[in-house]
């Protein structure tokens, strides 16, 4: 994937928060609000909602016949937004349609904004090799409808977000080239207060599927050299439609599942396939040490309804102290 060349020395022009200039976003947005501390780490600096793989087609036909994609969206968001969490930016990390449908852009951009408005987190959209860059750019973006790659930084709060564009027009494997890896060195170069994550699409990791590994993000060896020795605490990604983590460069990876279908791992790795179940998202927690990605699970079950707000609070006017002896001594 390559960006477009910039017309003199390699920058992208000052934006404001929310706009977006010829080929790279930028956005601003303050960070997530503070939570009570009951032990040794203080509340997380910055909050990420990582979703994947929505695969929304124009007018809602069903996915390879028999998945509803956007009735799965829409419960994604709506547990998404249950949380009660206020995230500091929404990253969909590709294959936000099947077909790069010009009508499912605009489908998914009505599912997606209001959401994001009420939470007031800016969307960061990340092209998968079943996008298409000219409509993904123009109907998502507002920019011209090119095969320019689709590449951003957001500076949320000191945390600066990098968008990478993996697809590679035509095929479904990933791919950076140099002047999309040119480009992430030049922003790399400077160090961020918060550090840096990166999103992409296509995951630098193995897959023990078989059929994954064919259409894996090629030379990944380039994209290590980029940033090693930088300020990257944590990639994200997608296109494997399950949940899975790992290490790149000595960077932790974090894979999303799909909110269309995912893969059912409960058989052997020649016979995966897909299923309408286990669909999920991710909340990013980034700390001063540390980043946590948890796995949210959309799914209707009863709980025990124990823990709440209620019980939270009563907590807090309890000593450290007396905490401990509450709710952590042993009773038989």
């Amino acid at each position: 994937m390559v960006p477009t060349p910039p017309p003199a020395a390699g920058g992208v022009a000052p934006q404001g928060p929310g706009q977006v200039g010829h080929d790279h976003v930028r956005a601003e947005h303050a960070g997530s609000t503070a939570s009570v501390r009951f032990g040794q780490y203080p509340p997380a600096r910055r909050t990420l909602l990582h979703i994947s793989d929505t695969h929304l087609l124009a007018h809602n036909a069903p996915l390879a016949g028999r998945f509803d994609t956007a009735a799965n969206l829409a419960r994604t968001l709506e547990a998404a937004e249950a949380t009660g969490i206020r995230p500091d930016a929404i990253v969909f990390t590709g294959d936000l349609t099947d077909l790069g449908e010009p009508e499912a852009y605009t489908a998914l951009r009505a599912a997606a904004e209001p959401v994001a408005e009420r939470l007031g987190a800016p969307v960061v959209w990340v092209a998968g090799n079943h996008d298409e860059r000219p409509a993904l750019r123009r109907d998502l973006l507002g920019l011209e409808p090119t095969e320019h790659p689709v590449t951003g930084v957001w500076d949320l709060g000191g945390l600066r977000l990098i968008a990478l564009d993996s697809s590679v027009p035509g095929w479904h494997h990933g791919d950076l080239d140099g002047a999309q890896l040119e480009w992430l060195a030049s922003e790399l170069s400077t160090p961020a207060p918060l550090g840096t994550i990166l999103a992409l699409h296509h995951p630098p990791l193995p897959s023990h599927v078989p059929l994954f590994d064919i259409l894996e993000l090629r030379d990944q060896h380039r994209l290590a050299a980029v940033i090693a020795g930088t300020d990257v605490r944590a990639i994200l990604a997608g296109h494997l439609h399950y949940s899975t983590s790992g290490t790149f460069a000595g960077v932790p990876v974090s894979v999303a599942a799909a909110t269309c279908y995912t893969m059912n791992l409960a058989r052997a790795a020649v016979d995966v396939n897909g299923m309408d179940a286990g669909q999920s998202f991710h909340l990013v927690h980034v700390y001063d040490d540390t980043i946590t990605h948890a796995v949210v699970p959309v799914v209707d079950a009863p709980t025990g309804d124990f823990f709440s707000a209620e019980w939270v609070e009563r907590m807090s006017r309890l000593t450290p102290e007396q905490r401990l002896e509450e709710f952590s001594r042993k009773r038989r």
